[in-house]
């Protein structure tokens, strides 16, 4: 199911018809965040890449696209949100600052996130423009970006605690983990968060922060599964995955890692 304006309805036929187990292990409730300002390089596909994980292993998949303005849905299992322009970031702070003190609670409570590019800049606690104006961000990451004239573009691979992840970083900023924060991968290839210190996102309880666009969940099952068995131990109780045949994901992941880490060796 998907929600429109506030009304959860059923997901298209093409996404349920993908998976031969029926649904019925309970409802996981996925919240989108912003996906018409925050969705700018594909990111939309990681809450589709999950809902149809989820029908693949025997899951109801429960979307709500959470738009600025919008009353907030009444249940909230795992939250997504995408990268955006400057002027998406605009058009979604007065929104964010409402459900502030919503969202940290629910990160505190446990509920997994995963949060890319502009999203993930907006859960730090800054972001530093180039002409040096402060914007806070909610501080649920410890991280502090400042943009600059320089972009950081190009296929990435990561070590991860899901282990390998690949995806595809463009962004300006430069993000700065504090002390103690725990960064989502170590860099093999790519920039990462600022091109120095050879990380990338981060990682606070069961929020994720990254840059990794492609989207990055169809490429990375093995993340993909470890969000949603944190959503469903929430919704249900319990992760009881199914059958799912991952071949094509796995041959196009570690094809990428070993042309990249070629090319860099």
């Amino acid at each position: 199911m998907t929600e429109q304006q506030g009304v959860a309805v059923a997901l298209p036929d093409d996404v349920a018809a993908m998976a031969d187990v029926p649904a019925d292990k309970g409802e996981v409730h996925l919240v989108h965040l912003y996906p018409r300002e925050m969705s700018i390089y594909g990111d939309l596909g990681n809450t589709r890449c999950l809902a149809a994980r989820l029908r693949w292993h025997g899951y109801t998949p429960v979307v709500h696209d959470h738009h600025p303005g919008a009353r907030w849905p009444e249940r909230a299992d795992i939250i997504l949100g995408g990268g955006g322009q400057d002027s998406g970031q605009v058009r979604v702070t007065d929104d964010l600052a409402r459900h502030a003190d919503r969202l940290r609670a629910l990160a505190a409570d446990g509920v997994p996130m995963l949060m890319i590019c502009g999203m993930y800049q907006l859960l730090g606690e800054a972001f530093i423009t180039v002409e040096g104006q402060r914007l806070p961000g909610l501080g649920i990451l410890d991280v502090t970006t400042r943009g600059n004239a320089t972009r950081m573009i190009g296929p990435v691979v990561l070590e991860t605690s899901f282990g390998p992840v690949v995806g595809y970083e463009n962004h300006s900023g430069s993000t700065v983990l504090g002390e103690g924060q725990e960064s989502f991968g170590r860099v093999r290839h790519g920039q990462g968060n600022n091109g120095t210190d050879g990380t990338e996102g981060a990682r606070t309880q069961h929020v994720i922060g990254s840059y990794l666009h492609g989207p990055i969940l169809p490429a990375n099952p093995g993340l993909a599964d470890g969000l949603l068995a944190l959503a469903a131990r929430r919704a249900t109780g319990e992760w009881v995955p199914g059958e799912v045949d991952d071949t094509l994901a796995h041959r196009a992941h570690q094809a990428q890692v070993r042309r990249l880490l070629r090319t860099a060796g």
